[in-house]
């Protein structure tokens, strides 16, 4: 029997959903002091825009799009003890404007590694959670990097912060040949020059020596993710073509999910358990990491006691044969010496 280290999940991810009032304001019911904040608004089409404590507060990056690092001063203002504050940027705090964020818990601003041949800036890594933020800087030759995990990640972001270039995405699932770009919606392709063919290990990822993971003298971000039992699943599935879709087990009810359709050019999809749609109570509404589009109402999966259900025969999330890349977090019922329960 599998056993969870995690006995509630809100500890270190959650779903908080707001409304901006244009002006400043603490966003708070987050339930812990967050290191990684993703922000969407869900009524008008603006960029997400992604903080973290290594970075700093106001450093702003976007999913959706290839931009340079930027300084918004009027964006999030602070990690706070229960959320974060904001200024009055559009993007975050726009007048009127539903938004909704997710946050994860790493290690605060973190501090070096020197685990792999490129010592880190900074690794803000949580090893219950199985989260890190590592800021490095590239050397322009194959090069390992610390993520500080103690396990190998399965599911990576990266983005060079100071020079315009595609995010680079690194998923088990896709192999250590492959990547995905996050703001775009081309499927993997074959790269040796962005992992050198090589998997992470329990103390470091490898980099290849493309511009976008390792240019000399450039400093990146990565965002590092790991399984843990009852609280996060990183994998794939088979779609079939069909609203009657695949059923993907993750050993708990998500809270949140993303995926990807590796084997076409499609959108990535957004799902969280807060932003329930008219469909059914276990239907989330879909947000795009890719574009600044606004929320969408179409019923593309439910969130099951275990795992969630495929309802839609759209090729971005279920293609026949081909394969859809997940990673989904939430909460297994969790019994005597932390062994996950069977939900009834």
């Amino acid at each position: 029997m599998a056993y969870t280290t995690i006995n509630k999940s809100t500890d270190y991810f959650n779903t908080k959903l707001y409304t901006g009032n244009g002006s400043t304001q603490s966003i708070t019911g987050v339930g812990f002091q967050p290191d990684f904040t993703w922000l969407k608004s869900r009524s008008n089409a603006n960029v997400h825009a992604l903080f973290d404590a290594v970075r700093g507060v106001t450093k702003r990056i976007s999913s959706n799009d290839n931009s340079a690092e930027y300084t918004e001063a009027g964006a999030l203002t602070a990690f706070d003890s229960d959320g974060f504050s904001l200024g009055n940027w559009t993007s975050t705090n726009g007048n009127g404007h539903t938004l909704a964020s997710w946050n994860w818990k790493a290690n605060g601003q973190g501090s070096a590694n020197t685990d792999g041949s490129i010592n880190t800036t900074y690794t803000s890594a949580n090893t219950t959670a199985g989260f890190s933020i590592v800021k490095y800087t590239g050397t322009g030759s194959v090069a390992t990097v610390g993520h500080g995990l103690g396990v190998a990640p399965k599911m990576m972001l990266i983005r060079i912060l100071g020079d315009v270039n595609d995010w680079q995405v690194y998923h088990q699932s896709i192999g250590n040949t492959h990547k995905l770009n996050l703001n775009t919606t081309e499927g993997s392709s074959d790269q040796i020059n962005r992992w050198n063919d090589t998997s992470p290990t329990s103390s470091v990822f490898t980099l290849g020596t493309h511009s976008s993971v390792n240019a000399n003298g450039s400093n990146y971000i990565a965002y590092c993710f790991a399984e843990k039992t009852g609280y996060s699943k990183i994998g794939s599935f088979t779609g079939n073509g069909s609203t009657d879709g695949t059923f993907i087990y993750t050993g708990f009810k998500p809270a949140f999910v993303i995926t990807k359709n590796s084997s076409i050019s499609d959108w990535w999809g957004m799902f969280d358990n807060k932003r329930l749609g008219y469909n059914s109570s276990d239907s989330p509404r879909i947000l795009f990491p890719n574009t600044n589009d606004v929320e969408s109402n179409s019923k593309i999966l439910d969130f099951t006691s275990n795992g969630f259900k495929i309802r839609s025969s759209n090729g971005a999330v279920n293609g026949s044969g081909n394969t859809v890349i997940y990673m989904a977090f939430g909460q297994s019922l969790v019994g005597s010496n932390n062994v996950p329960c069977t939900a009834r």
